[in-house]
C-alpha cells in the first residue's frame, strides 16, 4: 500500500464507455480510487453497489468515485449497466496502474497462481497526495468507512 502523504501516481485509463479518464481530471478535490479484482463477482458487486447506494452522499460532498480493475472495457460496460452504477469504472488492462498503487500481485485462486488486482481503496486529496488508504477491504459497508475518512 502507498502511505498516506505519498503523491498519488497519475494515470489515464478508459472508462466503461471507452472514454479516457485521468486522475488529473479531478484536481483540487478529493477523489476515491478503489481497486477490485473482477467485475460482476460477488464481493466486487457488493462493493460497487455499496458505493452506488451511498452515491447521493458522495455527490453532496463533491467526491467522485473511480473503480479500477483489469477487466476489459466491454465487461465494465456490462457491469456498469447491469447495476446502474453512477460512477466510472476504469480498465487497467495489464495492471500497470494497480501496480503503481501497490494493489496488484499474485494470489492463489482455486489452486492456480494468478495475477490479480487487490481490493484496496485510496482517497486522493485535493493536493494530489494520498489522504487515506484502506487495504484488503471488506466490501460491505466500505463506502461509509471511506466517506467518514473524507469528512
Amino acid at each position: 500500500m502507498l502511505a498516506e502523504g505519498t503523491t498519488a501516481p497519475e494515470f489515464e485509463l478508459a472508462n466503461q464507455d471507452g472514454e479516457p479518464v485521468a486522475l488529473s481530471d479531478f484536481e483540487d478535490q478529493h477523489v476515491v480510487v478503489y481497486f477490485y479484482p473482477r467485475a460482476d463477482t460477488p464481493g466486487c458487486t457488493k462493493e460497487a453497489c455499496d458505493f452506488r447506494d451511498n452515491w447521493d452522499r458522495y455527490a453532496d460532498a463533491d467526491v467522485p468515485v473511480l473503480g479500477v480493475s483489469d477487466d476489459p472495457v466491454e465487461d465494465l460496460a456490462d457491469f456498469h449497466e447491469k447495476y446502474d452504477l453512477p460512477f466510472d469504472l476504469l480498465s487497467d488492462d495489464g495492471g500497470e496502474v494497480a501496480t503503481a498503487y501497490e494493489s496488484y500481485g499474485e494470489r492463489e485462486i482455486q489452486g492456480d497462481l494468478l495475477s490479480v488486482t487487490s481490493r484496496n481503496t485510496y482517497v486522493v486529496g485535493p493536493d494530489g497526495a494520498i489522504a487515506a488508504a484502506f487495504e484488503g477491504v471488506d466490501p460491505e459497508g466500505h463506502a461509509d468507512e471511506v466517506l467518514a475518512a473524507i469528512e
